[in-house]
């Protein structure tokens, strides 16, 4: 029996990260940096193409897709939720959206707290397996005292912990990773797949 093939890209935070699984393993993993003044999601439908046919893969042999929800940068959610929309609906294949919070919480133990810079003095934040919404910093400073803290390099010196963006781990493995566990038990209907803005984008954006 042919293996199900799961294609997952984040383009929501500061580097775009592609994963193609067969079955539970991974055949190709790519992370791509912002590149001559241009923002990385610019690279994400190339990067996509190459990927699978590198694999020797025809975009009707995708069974799921997965993407990155959001919060992050708004240009980024836009590009891969719209992305992984409309692939879906093409293929006729399955769709699963996983919040940037749930991913970097992966890279804690159990019981890790991500917070990440949501502007206007707030965080977005995640603690107890649940996203909070975006929390005053001095109430995040307070519920995250002496806990392990999963951050950004803005937050970091401000909250402790560790910043995601130190440590060489690859996003799109674990998003990967995630939505096959969630299409097990989830809806994967691309009509339901939608950006997770916890506040309004910005006027203009």
């Amino acid at each position: 029996m042919n293996k199900e093939i799961t294609l997952a890209f984040d383009t929501c935070l500061d580097k775009m990260y592609l994963t193609l699984m067969s079955g539970d393993e991974i055949s190709d993993s790519r992370i791509v940096e912002n590149h001559d003044e241009k923002y990385h999601s610019a690279f994400l439908i190339s990067t996509i193409k190459e990927v699978l046919k590198q694999s020797d893969l025809r975009p009707e042999n995708i069974n799921l897709i997965a993407t990155n929800i959001g919060p992050g940068s708004f240009t980024g959610i836009r590009a891969c939720t719209t992305v992984a929309r409309v692939m879906a609906q093409q293929l006729g294949c399955k769709a699963v959206g996983v919040s940037s919070l749930e991913i970097l919480s992966k890279l804690g133990d159990k019981n890790s707290i991500v917070a990440l810079d949501a502007r206007k003095e707030k965080a977005y934040l995640y603690m107890d397996n649940e996203i909070k919404g975006a929390v005053p910093l001095d109430d995040v400073k307070v519920l995250t005292q002496g806990k392990n803290i999963i951050t950004d390099d803005k937050l970091q010196p401000i909250l402790g912990g560790t910043s995601y963006q130190s440590i060489s781990a690859n996003l799109g493995d674990i998003l990967a990773k995630l939505a096959i566990e969630k299409s097990l038990e989830t809806d994967c209907d691309w009509r339901k797949l939608k950006p997770l803005y916890i506040q309004p984008p910005p006027m203009g954006k």
